[in-house]
């Protein structure tokens, strides 16, 4: 099946598993049905700082659909998790079908996000 209502698909990873890194190109997000994921950001002088934890429920890597950027983070498994995987092509059909105030307010969150993040 294709298009918006294609099934997503499982991922399963293990504890300490790396998703993607700061920097990488982002082609997908994910949602967490079981387990929990660790978000990390690298300062200039290489320490780790730790920007949060998602769980059940939560969405992450969803900033790079947005705005086509680079990952801001690195997305680590704290514990095993089960993952569905949300594809570019996904993302950009329900997006599309939203309304553009709500994409353009989207848009708006993520960059300021970014810049943030960038004082961190």
């Amino acid at each position: 099946m294709a298009g918006p209502d294609r099934i997503m698909d499982r991922k399963v990873i293990h504890s300490g598993a790396s998703l993607f890194r700061e920097g990488d190109v982002g082609d997908r997000a994910y949602l967490v049905q079981e387990g929990v994921i660790e978000i990390v950001r690298r300062r200039a002088d290489g320490t780790e700082v730790v920007l949060g934890e998602i769980g059940k429920g939560g969405i992450f890597g969803e900033m790079a659909l947005v705005d086509d950027k680079p990952r801001m983070a690195t997305a680590r498994a704290l514990t095993a998790a089960t993952l569905l995987v949300v594809t570019r092509d996904q993302f950009k059909d329900k997006l599309d079908a939203a309304d553009p105030f709500i994409r353009a307010l989207l848009k708006i969150f993520v960059r300021n996000i970014r810049q943030i993040s960038s004082q961190i």
